[in-house]
């Protein structure tokens, strides 16, 4: 992997985190390191699985696979939010 991709899929977590941050609702003591860590994890898992539903490469933009994203991006904030909330 390149140093651009590298930083592509760091700037693709931190929008898809942050995406999936806005749709939980209340607020989330995680820091923003966690939350750009969840976005890129949420972004390779997202797109595997619209690889596999065949809705990864479409025409324009991937909505489908973009949902996809930010769903499993607003799962993992709950889930780590939660997780650290019972220290």
């Amino acid at each position: 992997m390149e140093i651009s991709g590298i930083i592509t899929a760091v700037i693709i977590g931190l929008v898809i985190g942050a995406l999936g941050r806005l749709v939980v609702p209340g607020k989330q003591n995680i820091p923003i390191w966690l939350t750009i860590l969840i976005g890129i994890v949420a972004a390779l898992i997202g797109t595997f699985i619209a690889a596999g539903l065949g809705v990864a490469d479409t025409g324009g933009i991937d909505w489908i696979e973009l949902l996809i994203q930010v769903v499993l991006a607003a799962v993992g904030v709950s889930l780590v939010a939660g997780l650290r909330g019972r220290r």
